[in-house]
């Protein structure tokens, strides 16, 4: 029996059985979503699917990577399409929680006309992913777009145009941005779907999108920070609240957000240790790891969980914080070109303001002051409500003779910053970790040395 006899079977298999009998069947078939090593393995990515009748609703975070439509006039260029197909299709099946149908069964569709709604029902998704590619001469033009299987409603869509020299990177580099872009989309139309009654799992989904909303205020920690209590409160158990825990109160410190940082990152520890013991081969623990290493300042032991991390899963995101890890470990020229690729990959990341608060950090640490401060204002921009880039341009205004508004960015950090590090240069040294001696130094030259110009006693 072939493949598609296979799928035919099971679709009519989930019929019979009516709707306990296949929520039975998607139970069992909710593989261990998380990454593992080995040639050919694509996390949670279903190889034979069975449509799920209407009373049995398809399992959350579901999707189906459709094949890719070649749009040039050469058929040879068949080969780019599949290729961001299959690697979508490998990278979304890494979202944590995520059912992504296999790469077999989505190619049956490939050049059928069947509409969305019809493929949505008959492999029992929530969300399918279609798109096309065109060449014409070196350029390449790629859209993609997320749909709503149920609905038909168009999600999100977004057109990448590139140059052709290197296809390999360009495949690699387009399917990242997707990706990235999906991640987002797809987690927040989850968030917001309505239900009658919030589980744990609802909870983890509404704190997960609300990381990818554009501020980083307290009130947004505050607000994620609950919606994962309350999911560990229903299931204690849970490893994704746990970790998604762990890394927002992690986070909250590392903003300068916290008015208990040393309670918020005891605590971070303490739920990590769990998780990792519960689920030791993710990616996402060690970068939660990670993270609550770096809030611990210790950057040194960070940088293997991110780079375990990175290797199961490359993303913008850890590619940039690696660069800040090893800059305080003392390799200070890899800050700006890993934070410079982060924002290749990710332009609209909702982190990108801390990628470019690193590139101002770096440029004012080396006395570029005028660079430092063109950087520093656009993190300020994206997130004002994030107090550090405040306080380094305090003192990159006061080293650039900007004294008013040197002395108003201090204001403006102590007004935003969670505990009383800004009152004075001690409290601001004893707060956080701040590198090897040599990257000390730096920041004593340069940091320090503008803060006091902006007014801020010593002691």
């Amino acid at each position: 029996m072939g493949r598609a006899d296979r799928v035919g079977c099971g679709a009519r298999r989930a019929h019979q059985c009516g709707a306990q009998g296949a929520r039975r069947q998607w139970q069992s078939a909710a593989v261990d979503p998380l990454p593992r090593k080995g040639v050919g393995f694509i996390g949670a990515v279903r190889e034979e699917p069975e449509a799920a009748p209407a009373s049995s609703p398809p399992p959350r975070l579901s999707i189906a990577v459709l094949p890719f439509v070649n749009l040039s006039n050469d058929p040879t260029q068949e080969y780019f399409a599949d290729g961001i197909t299959d690697d979508l299709t490998t990278e979304l099946s890494r979202i944590a929680g995520s059912f992504v149908i296999a790469r077999g069964t989505a190619f049956t569709y490939k050049g059928k006309p069947i509409g969305v709604k019809q493929i949505g029902y008959e492999l029992g998704v929530r969300s399918v992913v279609t798109g096309s590619v065109q060449r014409s001469g070196n350029q390449v033009r790629v859209n993609a777009q997320l749909i709503d299987a149920a609905t038909g409603a168009q999600l999100w869509t977004e057109r990448y145009d590139r140059d052709v020299s290197d296809r390999f990177s360009l495949q690699d580099e387009i399917t990242s941005r997707i990706s990235h872009a999906l991640r987002i989309e797809i987690v927040g139309a989850e968030a917001a779907r309505p239900v009658d009654q919030l589980d744990a799992t609802d909870y983890v989904f509404r704190g997960r999108a609300s990381f990818f909303g554009m501020r980083s205020a307290a009130d947004a920690y505050a607000e994620r920070i609950s919606m994962f209590e309350r999911a560990l409160a229903l299931n204690p158990q849970s490893v994704d609240a746990q970790t998604w825990l762990a890394i927002a109160l992690a986070g909250r410190a590392l903003d300068q957000l916290s008015d208990s940082p040393a309670v918020d990152i005891a605590r971070a520890e303490r739920l990590i240790t769990q998780a990792l013991a519960a689920s030791p081969r993710s990616y996402f623990m060690h970068w939660a790891k990670g993270q609550v290493l770096r809030a611990q300042g210790r950057c040194e032991e960070a940088i293997p969980e991110f780079e375990m991390a990175f290797a199961l899963k490359p993303n913008a995101g850890m590619i940039a914080v690696l660069g800040e890890c090893r800059f305080f470990a003392g390799s200070i020229d890899d800050m700006i070109p890993l934070q410079e690729r982060a924002i290749q990959l990710s332009p609209r990341d909702p982190f990108v303001g801390h990628w470019y608060q690193r590139i101002g950090v770096a440029h004012l640490l080396q006395s570029r002051i005028e660079e430092a401060i063109v950087w520093l204002n656009k993190a300020r921009t994206v997130n004002p409500g994030r107090p550090p880039p405040h306080a380094y341009l305090a003192a990159a205004c006061a080293l650039a003779g900007e004294a008013e508004r040197a002395s108003a960015e201090l204001a403006e950090v102590r007004r935003l910053n969670g505990d009383n590090r800004y009152s004075s240069i001690t409290c601001l040294k004893a707060a956080q970790y701040w590198g090897v001696p040599k990257v000390r130094a730096l920041f004593e030259a340069t940091y320090y040395a503008g803060l006091r110009k902006a007014g801020m006693p010593e002691g």
